[in-house]
């Protein structure tokens, strides 16, 4: 991945690894635009942002993407509002069609400037930008039941069956849209395990992998 032209970096993590966290701080620190799967469906349940719409934007407006930004990012407030939004939309339309068009949306997010996609099928959604690099988060299942302890205030025992249920949530959604696993370390340019090291560190380790 060359970091001087337009880029996308994938995360693919681990529930309990921070993977999401180390996401975001790593679009800080190479300053360029994060988003995650609740981002993506919060903008199209709240603005009602389609592929299609997109279009409809560009076609009309040549700094669609600056005025969209202005819209969507200026308000400090947003971006946790929506990680915290209940989303229904597998109600409105099939989980494969909701599939196409979250690819399509990415796509066209990306195509505008560099960014950290944090996300379970980023690495096959975004398989044909020109410039991109896939990187999976993952940690010991000790690790991940403290981590999910802390940051969810479970038991040891509610921390343990949330991460089994989400873990085979997220490799069946995978292999169903994507026919690989999530776990096939062919997908990534690099693996990084967290166990003993701080997220700053994961970022910075990730930083020297790319130059």
């Amino acid at each position: 991945m060359n970091k001087n032209e337009k880029f996308v970096i994938t995360i693919n993590r681990e529930l309990g690894s921070g993977g999401r966290t180390i996401g975001r701080k790593l679009a800080e620190k190479l300053g360029v635009q994060f988003f995650d799967k609740a981002l993506l469906m919060a903008l199209e349940e709240k603005y009602h942002l389609t592929a299609e719409e997109i279009e409809n934007l560009k076609g009309r407006k040549q700094s669609w993407w600056e005025d969209f930004k202005k819209i969507t990012f200026s308000n400090d407030n947003y971006a946790p509002q929506l990680y915290q939004m209940k989303i229904g939309l597998s109600e409105k339309v099939s989980s494969y069609e909701l599939f196409e068009e979250e690819e399509k949306i990415l796509n066209h997010l990306a195509e505008q400037e560099s960014c950290v996609v944090a996300g379970r099928t980023g690495f096959y959604m975004l398989r044909n930008h020109p410039n991109h690099m896939n990187i999976l988060i993952q940690a010991s299942m000790p690790f991940r039941i403290e981590r999910v302890m802390r940051k969810q205030y479970m038991t040891r025992e509610e921390a343990r069956e949330t991460i089994d249920k989400i873990d085979k949530m997220r490799e069946y959604y995978v292999k169903q849209y994507t026919k690989t696993s999530r776990y096939d370390t062919r997908n990534y340019d690099l693996v990084i395990t967290v166990d003993g090291k701080t997220e700053d560190e994961i970022v910075d380790i990730i930083l020297k992998f790319i130059g």
